[in-house]
């Protein structure tokens, strides 16, 4: 195959998955031998990442739908040549699209979905989505779904390609030593979480289950972000101190979710197909989620995890009382999730797919595109 020149945009300052998956699809990239710049915003978590992975990264003042963030990019497009375009977050997007308008189109775009918040049905949404991107990438098949069935949107022009994750290094380990590391308890159930702290991620809910379970479970959070005040104080009033490890980031979360026995994610609001719950399913937790978004791609409930209805401590309790007192039901979810991860999130799938599609959009607009 051609070698590419493929440039990300993202205006988000954030740091999760859809960030985590942009440059692990750009390293993995690189490695075929495909030239990838990353184009965000200077004050955005992604700039200061991208070097670790490897990735080149070129800070803009993409951060805002401002008239010298449009010139910015214009610039910067107008001197750089590329085959393709792929956008990931709403500002960057419009940006790159009037940009490359402007611009006489000169490669195509990849607009990318990574969240199941809705999507505006207005005119100008239906043109950044149906005119100005040449394809739409979604993380998950409910999100193209979601784009056809709510937007009208053309689904010939839609694909998901869910996230990779390498499966040889997210593998079961020596639970008792990953406890040892970090001081952990090494008798009792630990539950734990692997989220940036926002609201939507509901580890509010899940402090309220922690409530109601007995002394004998404890929750780790794995993570950092704006709620960080809110939790700390939530665990004060429900009066969870020594029952709750808050740890922070942590550059690598492999050996946290090998701690644990069991893993929960009762997000209620714009889930893609989140990778945190993925790696957690292929290291063979017993895990404990909602119907949201792309989540049930992931978690069936009985058969690869337990899921029950999003904004509810009680029946989150309830699911984790039940697998801390039965560990082969733990033993069964937690293998049978790693063999369903294993067959349909594969890196390596990942990465032909989406490298597939750039040399696909990057060869010819197609015609939906073109005669417009």
């Amino acid at each position: 195959m051609k070698a590419l020149r493929i440039v990300h945009t993202e205006s988000s300052l954030g740091w999760g998955g859809q960030e985590i998956r942009t440059l692990a699809e750009s390293q993995g990239l690189m490695r075929r031998g495909h030239a990838v710049t990353l184009l965000c915003a200077p004050q955005a978590r992604i700039q200061a990442e991208a070097p670790h992975w490897g990735v080149p990264a070129v800070a803009l003042p993409i951060g805002s739908k401002r008239l010298h963030a449009l010139r910015a990019l214009m610039g910067w497009l107008r001197a750089n040549r590329c085959d393709v375009l792929c956008s990931h977050s709403s500002t960057d997007s419009w940006l790159a699209a009037l940009a490359l308008a402007a611009l006489g189109r000169p490669c195509p775009i990849v607009r990318m979905r990574h969240i199941s918040a809705a999507v505006s049905r207005g005119p100008l949404s239906r043109w950044l989505y149906m005119r100005a991107a040449a394809r739409v990438v979604t993380t998950g098949e409910a999100l193209k779904r979601q784009l056809v069935a709510e937007n009208r949107y053309d689904a010939a022009r839609i694909e998901s390609v869910p996230t990779g994750i390498e499966a040889g290094r997210f593998r079961p380990g020596e639970r008792k030593a990953a406890r040892a590391r970090f001081g952990l308890p090494q008798s009792g159930i630990l539950v734990g979480i692997v989220a940036t702290l926002r609201s939507w991620k509901g580890h509010l809910d899940l402090l309220e289950a922690m409530a109601r379970l007995p002394q004998g479970i404890e929750l780790v959070i794995v993570g950092d972000g704006p709620q960080r005040a809110v939790l700390e104080a939530a665990i004060a009033r429900l009066g969870l101190q020594g029952r709750v490890h808050m740890q922070g980031d942590q550059a690598d979360v492999l050996p946290w979710l090998r701690a644990l026995d069991i893993f929960a994610l009762p997000s209620y609001a714009n889930e893609g197909v989140p990778q945190a719950l993925a790696q957690a399913m292929l290291v063979e937790l017993a895990c404990v989620s909602t119907p949201v978004g792309g989540i049930p791609e992931l978690a069936e409930h009985e058969r690869t995890a337990l899921v029950v209805p999003p904004r509810d401590p009680a029946a989150l309790a309830a699911a984790i009382e039940r697998l801390a007192g039965d560990e082969g039901l733990r033993r069964e979810l937690g293998q049978a999730a790693r063999k369903h991860c294993v067959e349909g999130y594969s890196y390596e799938r990942m990465l032909d797919r989406m490298e597939a599609l750039y040399a696909a959009v990057a060869g010819a607009q197609s015609p939906a595109v073109s005669s417009r």
